[in-house]
C-alpha cells in the first residue's frame, strides 16, 4: 500500500478534508487537517478514520495509523 492511495482514498471518502500522509508498506502516519474533525473529540476524530480504513486494517493492508489533527488555521500556523 502507498501513502498516495491513503491520502486519496481518505479525502474522496470525508468532506473538506485534507489528509497529508507519511509512510508506506503498512505502517501510517496521518496528518488530518479539517475544522469538523477539529472540533470532535479525540475518540470521534479517530473513530471517523478507522470507519474508513476499516477494511484495509482487517485484510493486513495496514497494520499500524497514527493520526495528528489540525484545525485549518492550526496547520497554517505550523508552516
Amino acid at each position: 500500500m502507498q501513502a498516495v492511495e491513503v491520502k486519496s482514498f481518505l479525502e474522496a471518502q470525508l468532506a473538506n478534508v485534507q489528509v497529508e500522509v507519511e509512510g508506506e508498506g503498512c505502517n501510517f502516519q496521518l496528518n488530518v487537517i479539517s475544522d469538523e474533525l477539529a472540533a470532535l473529540s479525540p475518540v470521534k476524530r479517530q473513530q471517523q478514520i478507522y470507519a474508513h480504513l476499516n477494511p484495509w486494517i482487517v485484510d493486513g493492508s495496514i497494520h499500524a495509523v497514527t493520526m495528528k489533527f489540525f484545525s485549518s488555521a492550526a496547520w497554517a500556523e505550523r508552516t
